[in-house]
This record gives structure tokens, C-alpha cells and sequence, in this order.
């Protein structure tokens, strides 16, 4: 009975479950009236649930609006749409709108909407002060009280018949801005508005202008005048004064200033405090003797604080007498010589005149006249000028340039390295100097007979570079000098250049060659195939650190060093080095000596190993001899006397009947002639090594004698063997 009981409430349960099924369609977000919204209009936000059920029951369901990502909005109802209302819209309420259903456990969002709040509250500006003066601010406060920062605020400053001046303040955490305008001269009645703007989705929207504020300006003084007495039109040397006067109505710091061409000329401040008071007029005063130069513009400013005004008057002021005028019996002039200067004015007399020199620590008077005679050394090179003085104004000419020569003398021609000579394939710098002599002088530098070179300078000396030596140049140079003085030109003696040829190939080469017998004399040959004398020529052998063997300078392209006696210890390799004074060292190819034995050395050897060899060898033949002799008697001195009879016949008959013949001497002569050639063998073949240089002396001499004497001379192993 149990059982049954369970299986009816279980069918129940399940019953019951399947009648309360449901599920969510979509959430749905809207606006209304629409997603652009007027600033100050009502909006709604309404969130719709679409819920399919299986049977008709009651849900509840719970409703949250975000904006911004902020929640804004929760409400519980049976229904299945919630509303979020917003009786007057403002530009906060602008952003991302979403809403999110729950009910029965499941819960879905809406997708996001954008909300636009069109138009802002209209800003409200106030002013610090109603009324200020030339030179104080004017502060002003433009709040948007119902807006959400970050908001951008313009303020405008309008004059009358003027462009309004604008300032841009940016705000990114509050809704109000303070900025300041100064108030300059000339503004008298000033307007002041401002307005805000945001920035929504990359695009700006602006509020509409505030209201307009007045403020009242007062001037503090009054535009100065400034006036020249006895008028601002006078002649040089009389003497004229300038008034720059104001009226104050608040005396404070007020600063007068009188000035010209950015030169100012006098000024006065005056520091009491006088407020609002009796306007009080003040008075700057200025005076001095007229001169050209005073011609021009000048200017009165009043300055108190940051006002300021200015006043302008143009001064004319004509000319007493013309610059004077210095003249000079020549320009350019020979020491010793007479000089004449003479000042003069055009159409005028009547005048004080002094002479000078120019100096840059002050000019140097010479003569208070109109004219000047004076003999001229090289010291008084110079520029000289005059002065005309007329009723106090003085004038003075333009400069007169004087140059007084001196002659130049005899110019000598160096080497700049110091030696006069110059290796093949480098530079050649030369310098012209003249000890005495005025400057700008002008140097000409010859090769040979050539002009290769014509230089001004101020300077006594000038410099040749000659960069194309070869060996067969005309090696004299000569430089002259000449100035403006009247003695013309002088020239230099004659330098010769002694044009040094580096070395080139070096060669080594020995007699003997190769094998030298132990304790005789070897001679060694250092040579070169082109080069300057003297030469240096080194030896070396090569060891761990080559030795030096030999050295020696000649006045020729080759050397020779004999060495005595040679042993075992000389065996090895040797070069040698030349170098001249173009001080670049040239090595030889290396040659490889080898130290024997002589043959006396060899014959004690053979004598001490062979002789008892020998020895031993003839008494074991006695000993069989005489052993053999015991054994077979007289029988045996027969045969052998026989023996040699028939040997002896036999001889005789072949010498008679053979075709050829060869004596004894004749053998032994063809032997020496097989040892001399095996000889002469031994070493290089000279006539199959490259020759570089070749020395040939051609002369009748013994034709026995000199074949002897080339054998015995060939040196062996040397490119330059003769």
C-alpha cells in the first residue's frame, strides 16, 4: 500500500513540474520617447521581457537597468515590463543603457543602448567687480550647475567695434571654470559672456551663451601730451627741450618715460597714494643741443601697474653745415716720403678743424688746423680722419686710408723639412721668406726657368708644394718678392734639390755556394738595382733573434764581406738589407749556407777507420799464404813460375792484336776531365737564373787564362754574377 502511495505523489510531483515550465525569448530595451532626448524633456526607460510558459502561472520577475555599466534601477513586478522614468532629461543622463530579467532561477540581459541627452543647461557667469581700472583684471566664475564633468569652457571679452577676445579652459573634474582678463587702454565699457561644451561619442555639443555681464572701466591718468620747445622743427646746435606731461586720478607707482628709438631718455615715478582724488597734473622734461642724429620719433609712455599710454611726436632737425671733407697727396707711398692732408667743407669756412688718427683705443690728435705735412714711416700706416666744430656741433669726415711701404729685402727659398733634398715619389715643400718688407706682398716661386706659382699675402713668407718630383727635373729653385713700395722685386738665390731614388731589389749570393768545406773563406755580395749612395747594406743570419754579421755605407750599388774561416756553427740561412736617406730598408731572398768537412778532416777519418782495417786484412793473407805454401812445396813455386810465363805471352799477343788502344796516361786524363766537369756541376746553373742586372767588361785577354779565372770567379747563387 506504501509503494502505491509513493508512485501516486511521484506522478503528482512530475505532473506539476511539467505545468510550470518556461523560458526566456528575448529582453528588450527601449526609449521613449526616443534615443535622442531634448535637455529638460521626461524620458522613459522601459525594459520588456518575452517569456513563453507552458501553462498560464504566475512569475516574478525582478528588473535592473545599468547605465554606464552603474546601476541606476531595480523593481520586482508580476508583469513582464518594468519602466524607468526620468521627469526632466539631462546631458548626464547620456550613456550606455542595459537591462537584466530574473525570475524562477533563470536570468538574460538586454543588448546596450545608447542614450543621447540633446542640448545643455545654460551656463550662468558672474564678474568679481563691477567697475576697475586701466590696468587691474576682471575675474569672472561660468558654472554649468547640472552638468557632469568633463566639460570645455569659452569665455569672451567684447568691446565695441572689435573682434571679442576668447579664452578656452578646460575642465576635467568640476563644472565650473574661473579665469581672468586684463583690462587695457581704451576699454572703457566691457562685455562678458561664456558657454560649455562636451564632448559626446567624438562629436562636441555646446550649451547656449550665459548671460551677459558689464563691468565699467576708469582711467587712472589720462593719455599723456608731449610737446618740443621752441618747436619740433629747429636747426643744429640750437638747443631744444621736450615736456611729457599726464593727469592723474590715482597716484600710485606712476612711472613717466621719455624716449627714442627704443633709447630712453629720462623718466621720473612718482610713489604717493593720491585715491580718487583732485586730478593732479605731472610733468617730465627733457633738453639738449640739437644735432642731426636728433631727428626722428619720440615717445611719452605713463605707466602705472598694467596700463600704460603712449604719445608721439616727430622731431625734424636741419642742417647747420655739411660733413667735412679729408683729403689726402696720396693714399699709398713710400717710407720717408712727404704726406699732405687737408680738411675742408664744402660752401663753408667758418669752422674749428682738428686732424686725427684713428685708434681703437681712442683717436689720436695731431694737429688742430686744416692742413698737415708730415714724412711718413711704416708706422703711420693708418686711417685718419677730421673734425669740424661749428657753434658747439662737431662733425667728423669719413676715414682716408694711408699705407706707407717699406721695401721688401732679398727673399731666401728653403726646404721646410730642412735639408735640401726630397725622396723620389713625395712632396716637395718649399718657403719663400722676405725678412723686411710691408705687407701684402706677392711671392712668385720658379722650377727652373718656369713660373710655378704667384701667391698675395700679408704676410714675409708664403709656401710651394711640389707634388711632381721625378728624377729628371731641373732641380733648381727661385722664388722673388715684391711689394707696393716703388723698389720693384728681388729674388732669391738658386736652391738645387738633390732628388734622393729609394732602394729597389736587393739580392744576396756567396762564393762558394751552398757547401762550404769547414775553415775556408766565404765571400758574401749584397747588391741592389737602383738606388741613391750612399747604401747602407746589412748581413744578417737568421737565428731565434737575427744576428747582425756585417754592416757598411758605400758610395756604390754593392758590397762585399768575406768571412775567413767558416765552421759547423755558421750553417744556416742569410739575407741582407739595404737603405739609403729615403729610410725605407729593403731585404734580399734568403740564401742557405751549409758548413762540411774538409778533405784533410775526411783523410784523418779515413786513416783512423781504414789503416787498421788494412792492417788486419794483410796479416789474415800472410797467415793463408804462408800456410798454403807449407802445404804444397816445390811443386807449387813450378806452376806459378809457369803461370806467369804464359800471363806474361798472352798479354804480349792480345797488345798486338786488338783493334783499339788506350795507354795508361790516356785513362787517367779522361778521369780528371769526368771529375773537373762533376765538379763545375755542383751549385745553381747560372745560366738558367733570372738576371736582373748585368755588369759586362769585353777585353783581349789569354783565352786559357780567362776561361781559369771565370770558373774560379763565378759567384754562386747571386743574380748579379759576372
Amino acid at each position: 500500500m506504501y509503494l502505491a502511495l509513493l508512485v501516486f505523489f511521484l506522478q503528482c510531483s512530475e505532473l506539476y513540474t511539467q505545468e510550470r515550465v518556461f523560458t526566456f525569448n528575448t529582453v528588450e530595451i527601449k526609449v521613449q520617447p526616443s534615443v535622442k532626448v531634448k535637455n529638460g524633456a521626461p524620458m522613459s526607460i522601459v525594459c520588456r521581457a518575452d517569456i513563453s510558459k507552458s501553462t498560464d502561472f504566475q512569475l516574478k520577475h525582478n528588473f535592473t537597468i545599468f547605465k554606464d555599466g552603474k546601476l541606476v534601477f531595480m523593481t520586482v513586478s508580476n508583469k513582464g515590463d518594468a519602466q524607468y522614468e526620468i521627469p526632466m532629461a539631462r546631458s548626464s543622463d547620456t550613456g550606455e543603457y542595459e537591462c537584466t530579467v530574473e525570475a524562477g532561477g533563470k536570468t538574460k540581459s538586454s543588448n546596450s543602448l545608447h542614450v543621447w541627452v540633446t542640448g545643455m543647461t545654460k551656463p550662468i557667469l558672474t564678474a568679481e567687480k563691477k567697475e576697475v581700472l586701466e590696468g587691474e583684471v576682471v575675474k569672472l566664475r561660468c558654472e554649468l550647475p547640472e552638468e557632469v564633468p568633463p566639460l570645455h569652457f569659452l569665455f569672451r571679452k567684447i568691446k565695441m567695434n572689435s573682434t571679442p577676445k576668447e579664452k578656452l579652459v578646460f575642465e576635467p573634474y568640476r563644472n565650473f571654470s574661473v579665469v581672468e582678463f586684463s583690462v587695457e587702454e581704451g576699454d572703457n565699457i566691457l562685455q562678458f559672456d561664456c558657454f560649455g561644451r562636451r564632448n559626446v561619442k567624438l562629436e562636441f555639443e555646446s550649451s547656449e551663451y550665459s548671460n551677459k555681464t558689464l563691468v565699467t572701466v576708469r582711467e587712472p591718468f589720462i593719455k599723456p601730451t608731449l610737446n618740443a620747445k621752441p618747436s619740433s622743427n629747429i636747426t643744429e646746435g640750437d638747443r631744444i627741450q621736450f615736456e611729457c606731461s599726464t593727469v592723474v586720478a590715482r597716484m600710485h607707482d606712476i612711472e613717466i618715460i621719455l624716449q627714442k628709438n627704443r633709447t630712453i631718455l629720462n623718466s621720473i615715478v612718482y610713489k604717493y597714494v593720491h585715491e580718487y582724488s583732485v586730478q593732479d597734473e605731472k610733468l617730465l622734461k627733457y633738453s639738449a643741443v640739437a644735432t642731426l642724429e636728433d631727428s626722428g620719433e619720440y615717445l611719452c609712455k605713463v605707466e602705472q601697474g598694467r596700463a600704460s599710454k603712449t604719445t608721439k611726436l616727430n622731431v625734424v632737425v636741419s642742417e647747420l653745415f655739411p660733413k667735412p671733407i679729408l683729403a689726402a697727396s696720396m693714399s699709398k707711398l713710400d717710407e720717408n716720403k712727404e704726406l699732405t692732408l687737408s680738411c675742408s667743407i664744402s660752401g663753408f669756412r667758418k669752422a674749428n678743424f682738428s686732424i686725427l688718427r684713428k685708434n681703437p683705443n681712442g683717436d689720436i690728435w695731431l694737429k688742430n688746423s686744416r692742413n698737415l705735412t708730415m714724412r711718413v714711416n711704416v708706422n703711420d700706416t693708418g686711417s685718419y680722419i677730421c673734425k669740424a666744430e661749428v657753434k658747439g656741433i662737431v662733425k667728423q669726415s669719413r676715414p682716408v686710408r694711408i699705407n706707407v711701404y717699406a721695401p721688401v729685402s732679398k727673399p731666401t727659398l728653403s726646404v721646410v723639412s730642412g735639408l735640401p733634398e726630397v725622396v723620389l715619389g713625395k712632396p716637395l715643400r718649399l718657403i719663400c721668406r722676405s725678412v723686411m718688407g710691408t705687407p701684402p706682398i706677392t711671392f712668385t716661386f720658379y722650377k727652373g726657368n718656369n713660373e710655378v706659382k704667384k701667391v698675395v699675402i700679408n704676410d714675409t713668407y708664403a709656401t710651394f708644394l711640389d707634388e711632381n718630383i721625378r728624377p729628371n727635373d731641373k732641380r733648381g729653385y727661385k722664388c722673388d718678392a715684391r711689394n707696393n713700395h716703388s723698389s720693384g722685386m728681388k729674388t732669391s738665390n738658386i736652391l738645387n734639390i738633390t732628388v734622393i731614388v729609394p732602394i729597389r731589389n736587393a739580392s744576396l749570393g756567396s762564393i762558394p755556394y751552398g757547401e762550404v768545406e769547414d775553415g775556408s773563406e766565404t765571400a758574401f755580395l749584397c747588391s741592389v738595382k737602383e738606388g741613391s749612395w750612399p747604401i747602407h747594406f746589412r748581413i744578417f743570419r737568421k737565428t731565434d733573434r737575427d744576428v747582425l754579421l756585417f754592416e757598411k755605407s758605400e758610395n756604390a750599388d754593392r758590397v762585399v764581406w768575406r768571412k775567413e774561416a767558416m765552421n759547423r756553427q755558421d750553417t744556416g740561412t742569410y739575407y741582407c738589407m739595404a737603405s739609403n736617406r729615403a729610410n725605407v730598408d729593403v731585404k734580399s731572398h734568403p740564401i742557405t749556407i751549409s758548413v762540411i768537412l774538409a778533405a784533410w778532416q775526411k783523410g784523418i777519418i779515413a786513416a783512423f777507420v781504414l789503416i787498421p782495417i788494412a792492417g788486419a786484412a794483410t796479416l789474415t793473407l800472410w797467415w793463408f799464404l804462408c800456410k798454403k805454401k807449407k802445404a804444397k812445396g816445390p811443386s807449387m813455386e813450378m806452376s806459378g813460375s809457369a803461370l806467369a810465363t804464359n800471363l806474361t805471352s798472352e798479354k804480349l799477343t792480345r797488345q798486338h792484336n786488338d783493334g783499339d788502344y788506350y795507354t795508361g796516361s790516356s785513362y787517367i786524363e779522361d778521369s780528371e776531365n769526368h771529375m773537373k766537369s762533376t765538379d763545375e756541376s755542383n751549385g745553381p746553373d747560372l745560366e738558367s737564373a733570372e738576371v736582373e742586372y748585368t755588369e759586362v767588361e769585353v777585353s783581349t785577354l789569354d783565352p786559357h787564362r780567362d776561361s781559369v779565372e771565370n770558373r774560379h770567379s763565378r759567384i754562386q747563387g747571386h743574380p748579379d754574377a759576372t
